[in-house]
Parts: C-alpha cells; sequence; structure tokens
C-alpha cells in the first residue's frame, strides 16, 4: 500500500511535479529532461525486441489522441519480423465505470487494441473509447493463450493495458500522465518495464515527433 505523501513523492521524481502536499491547485509541469530519459529507456528496449522479433501486443485506452504513435511503433516492429498480435478481436468486455456497468467490444487499429462501445464505427477507425480497465487485456492475453498462443513477449499502452499485463507477469512499458500514478507504481515496484512520463491528451499530431524520436533511437526508421 502506497501512503499519499509517498505517492507524491514518487510522482515528483518520476515525472517532476510538485512534490509538496499544500500544492492543490494550478498546472502540474512534466520535466522534459525526464520525458526524453524515458524516451531513450523506451527505444533502448523497443529495438531489443525487435532485434529479437518477439510477438508484441499493443493497446491503448486512448485511441483519440495515441492511437497514430502506437501505430507507428506496430509498423515498424512488423517490418523488423515481430509478429503484432491480434486475438479477440469483437469480445465483449463488460466494464463497470462511475456511470455503471458499460459493455464494450475489443477491436483493432493499425494493430493497436482498443475498446468500442457498441454501435460504435469500427473498420479501423480512431472513434475508440476512453478506459483506465484492465479487463480488456485480461481478456485478450486469456484468448491468446486458449488459442494456443503466441503470447506477447512486450506489451506496450497505457493505463489498464501496461497495469493488467504487468499484473499477470508480462513485461510492459508505455506513457502515463502525472494523474495516472499506477504505471509509475507499477514501474517502481517492478511490474512495469518502462514508463515515459507525458500530457497524453494533447493533439494526436503532436506525437508524431516522439515517434520519430523512438523509432530513430531504436533504429527502426523507415
Amino acid at each position: 500500500r502506497w501512503g499519499q505523501s509517498e505517492l507524491i513523492a514518487l510522482m515528483a521524481d518520476r515525472c517532476g511535479v510538485s512534490g509538496d502536499a499544500r500544492v492543490t491547485s494550478g498546472l502540474d509541469v512534466i520535466d522534459p529532461e525526464r520525458t526524453l530519459a524515458g524516451l531513450d529507456a523506451f527505444a533502448e528496449r523497443l529495438a531489443e525486441v525487435a532485434r529479437r522479433r518477439v510477438p508484441v501486443l499493443l493497446g491503448t485506452g486512448h485511441p483519440h489522441r495515441l492511437l497514430g504513435f502506437y501505430g507507428g511503433l506496430a509498423d515498424a516492429l512488423s517490418a523488423a519480423g515481430c509478429e503484432i498480435l491480434t486475438p479477440a478481436m469483437g469480445r465483449r468486455v463488460d466494464i463497470t465505470t462511475r456511470f455503471g456497468l458499460r459493455t464494450h467490444n475489443l477491436d483493432y487499429a493499425r494493430g493497436v487494441a482498443l475498446v468500442r462501445e457498441p454501435g460504435a464505427r469500427s473498420s479501423g477507425c480512431e472513434t475508440g473509447a476512453h478506459t483506465h480497465s484492465p479487463l480488456p487485456v485480461r481478456t485478450v492475453l486469456a484468448a491468446a493463450a486458449e488459442g494456443g498462443g503466441p503470447l506477447p513477449g512486450l506489451v506496450i499502452g497505457d493505463h489498464g493495458w501496461v497495469c493488467g499485463a504487468g499484473q499477470l507477469g508480462f513485461e510492459t512499458m508505455g506513457l502515463a500522465d502525472t494523474d495516472d500514478p499506477a504505471l509509475f507504481v507499477g514501474e517502481a515496484e517492478g511490474r512495469v518495464s518502462v514508463v515515459v512520463p507525458l500530457d497524453d491528451a494533447v493533439r494526436s499530431d503532436y506525437y508524431r515527433p516522439l515517434t520519430r524520436y523512438v523509432l530513430n533511437r531504436a533504429c527502426l526508421s523507415q
């Protein structure tokens, strides 16, 4: 269990936000040097995975913003010989939210897993639902195991996609904002390999330089 003071100290260390518990209003500011350090570690791990050609699962709870980032990674990893896993497509997932139980359907766009509300457009579009739930990744991993594999050697994503897989013992890494402490806790506890601190809700095209940076550092640029 993490106490409030411990959690604030962790976020100050990993993101560069204020470590003063008396600061209760205003904007958080992420230290760009910590973001760059996270991206470097992310790229280093990505290069190793590509070299070994291990199967990879990518998933996001922020499809409107981050799908392009993960999709670029999926394209590069696939070109390098990694299998991009897409099990449980169309599978139903019931997620408890603050509004009650909501049913979602698993889908993939550009090789990236996400969930959609019933009736939402599919066929590769980005209109997925925002979620922090670990249930989608558990459903995907269970389907992969039931089907005889392969299982991912690395899970890349955010929110519950990273934490849920990490809790099950899979190697994971991903992106997290200052209001997403779970990933940083997972990293501190050794359940998550790499977490990159960044704002996860800006325009999707703002992440293109990050995609280029990571792929260049990992020697995966196409």
